[in-house]
């Protein structure tokens, strides 16, 4: 049986390591937001549903750690491409090689442009992360 407070410390893990929001996690997974609220808070146990959906976004997530925290996060497999995938990085060169070319093309088109905003000293940009369709994301940092 699952521990509701033990799966919401591994999956608080699984934030942290990727460095996400629990809304941005539930945007990823497409699932409500307070569902992630729920098991984070260790109201609700994870559906088999919701397990699935995170083992397809994050294969460095272990089915076994997941539910009953034996095995290893990330996978001792992918610490490698996981380690390239989260990087901040200065340009599109030095994408991960599993990173198709539509991917590719679509990060070397963002340019700055003018928002109209004035900008403020209180809302500075802490870093911008984007996702690609098949799982990988980077994270830029200013």
């Amino acid at each position: 049986m699952v521990n509701s407070k033990d799966f919401a410390l591994r999956l608080q893990k699984i934030l942290d390591f990727y460095a996400i929001t629990a809304t941005a996690f539930s945007d990823l997974i497409e699932v409500n937001r307070s569902t992630i609220s729920h098991l984070l808070s260790g109201r609700n146990k994870p559906s088999l549903e919701f397990v699935l959906k995170v083992l397809e976004a994050f294969p460095e997530v272990e089915l076994y750690w997941l539910l009953n925290g034996q095995g290893h996060f990330p996978t001792p497999k992918s610490q490698a491409a996981t380690k390239v995938a989260v990087e901040p990085f200065d340009g599109v060169s030095e994408l991960s090689p599993s990173v198709d070319q539509d991917d590719q093309k679509a990060v070397s088109s963002l340019e700055p442009q003018q928002s109209g905003l004035e900008e403020s000293n209180e809302a500075e940009v802490e870093r911008i992360v984007i996702f690609f369709k098949n799982g990988l994301f980077k994270t830029y940092r200013p």
